[in-house]
């Protein structure tokens, strides 16, 4: 039995001892060759895996995994069977992974590369490990988030010509809305999200599962240097071209995002126009829309987009807000002798004091 530190967090070492990456933080996963499952759950490590074994060690509780290789029986990301013999040796597993990069181990400080990625690393290249790469389309989804995670790297280009090929020959078809939202969401936290669009762009899977759907470079641009907004946010900038409602509730039910990001991306399309009118009747509508009084946090969220997208400054908008907050609606309620007037009081002493606290100040 044999026991080798494998894939990511070898590659991220390499990374900054190479090229002087940031020091890798991730967690740390293994591949047993020429053992059992018998074996290691008689050394006490506890079976997880189900598709095939994967143990976590009885005190550190990191992954080990048993050495397999695959083979393509169907189509999609699930259609593979796997080996786990004892006979499976580390060059085999290695073989089955998706980029060089990802393909090296280390027997303690020995590095074990047959494939060439440390040479790829230095010549900042990704590049798939062998043809197998194209029977799994999850991973055109990781290479373009690698291709946001290195941005200095650049895409082989005969493992472009294997994305295409899997967009083409409709192996693409298969990838599940949730499985590309998680790596959307994924590639939205890297330090170039661009370069992740731009590969599926490329290669056709982005006109092919999001219909074209509209993002220009000025988008783009702004997703790269967009590190102040979260998540919800990023996502209402990433959908901020599509003006059409009815393509913008298609593009949320074709990726399925959570309450939160479809709530956001939604609320942004219906204020932002709203920006470009200095008067104080469509600054109350701004904060109505949001139901800013009851839920403040969504006119921040608007707030952080604006000031991405279109550079105005924020503080006239807090301002008003501020003021509105302090109006006293039980007192207004209370000098209404007719019921049905109180909601118009309010109303007028809120645009009131939208114009006091603004003035001059939200001219663009």
């Amino acid at each position: 039995m044999r026991i080798y530190l494998v894939g990511g967090y070898v590659r991220d070492l390499y990374l900054t001892r190479e090229l002087g990456y940031p020091e890798g933080k991730g967690d740390r996963d293994w591949v047993v060759v020429g053992a059992t499952a018998h074996q290691m759950l008689r050394m006490g490590f506890k079976q997880v895996g189900k598709d095939f074994p994967v143990f976590l060690h009885p005190r550190t509780h990191e992954e080990y995994a048993l050495a397999r290789t695959e083979r393509k029986v169907g189509p999609g990301y699930h259609g593979f069977v796997f080996n786990t013999s004892s006979e499976v040796s580390l060059e085999d597993d290695l073989k089955r992974r998706d980029l060089t990069v990802n393909a090296m181990a280390l027997d303690k400080e020995l590095l074990i590369d047959p494939y060439g990625g440390l040479k790829d690393i230095r010549a900042k290249r990704l590049r798939h490990v062998s043809e197998s790469f194209k029977e799994d389309p999850v991973r055109i989804l990781r290479i373009a988030r690698f291709n946001a995670k290195l941005p200095e790297f650049k895409i082989a280009p005969k493992t472009l010509s294997l994305l295409q090929e899997m967009v083409n020959n409709g192996e693409a078809d298969s990838l599940v809305a949730e499985r590309v939202f998680l790596e959307i969401k994924k590639a939205l936290k890297e330090k170039a999200p661009s370069r992740f669009i731009h590969v599926l762009k490329s290669c056709g899977l982005w006109q092919r599962f999001f219909h074209n759907f509209p993002v220009d470079q000025r988008t783009l641009d702004l997703l790269d240097r967009s590190v102040e907004l979260n998540e919800a946010e990023k996502f209402a900038l990433l959908t901020h071209c599509e003006e059409d409602p009815k393509k913008l509730q298609a593009f949320l039910e074709t990726f399925k995002p959570n309450g939160e990001i479809t709530d956001t991306v939604l609320l942004w399309a219906k204020v932002k126009h709203l920006f470009f009118r200095t008067d104080s009747l469509s600054v109350l509508k701004l904060f109505e829309t949001c139901d800013a009084m009851r839920r403040p946090e969504r006119l921040h969220k608007m707030l952080h987009v604006e000031q991405t997208i279109f550079g105005f400054d924020v503080q006239p908008w807090i301002n008003a807000f501020e003021t509105v907050k302090t109006i006293n609606c039980a007192k207004i309620a209370a000098c209404c002798t007719d019921k049905s007037t109180i909601g118009n009081a309010i109303r007028q002493a809120r645009l009131t004091a939208i114009e006091e606290s603004t003035a001059n100040a939200l001219v663009h």
